[in-house]
Parts: structure tokens; sequence; C-alpha cells
């Protein structure tokens, strides 16, 4: 279900969660590869979103290649971020 390609794009988030599910319909619609991490089945996946969202576990939590990250991006943010890093 995941793609790993050489976009650096990673996505932590869980099937539960309704914003994972639209921004993982996003990226695949537009085609972007990224490597989804499922942090309900990989414990430290959910202890690295705790700490980059300063003791939140909010998700989907979505890394990009240039360091910076978005959690629970509209998909309009995430569309500017990807057109920024020229994905889109």
């Amino acid at each position: 279900m995941s793609n790993v390609t050489n976009s650096n794009i990673t996505m932590y988030g869980a099937e539960w969660c309704g914003d994972c599910r639209r921004s993982k319909r996003f990226l695949d619609s537009n085609n972007v590869s990224y490597e989804y991490i499922d942090v309900e089945a990989d414990a430290s996946a959910s202890d690295k979103v705790i700490e980059i969202n300063g003791g939140q576990r909010s998700i989907p939590v979505i890394i990009f290649e240039d360091g910076t990250h978005l959690t629970e991006p509209s998909d309009a943010a995430l569309k500017a971020k990807l057109e920024e890093l020229k994905v889109l």
C-alpha cells in the first residue's frame, strides 16, 4: 500500500484517521510517492510523531525532503508545500 521511492516524503498516520486517509488520497491522486508508516503498528513511529509535535500525537505528520513537516495539513497546504518543493 505504501510507495517508497526517491521522493523522500514520509507520512506517519493510522488507518482509523480520517485526515490521514484524506492526505493519502491527495498524494495518491497526484501520483506523489511517499513512504507510509502506521503509528499503530510501529511504536517508535508513534514516539517520533509525539516528538515532532511537542508532546501531541497528532496525525498525519508528513515529512518532506527539505526537513520540514506538516501536521494535519489541509489539501491546500499540502498542495502548496509540494508545489514549493517542485514535486507537483
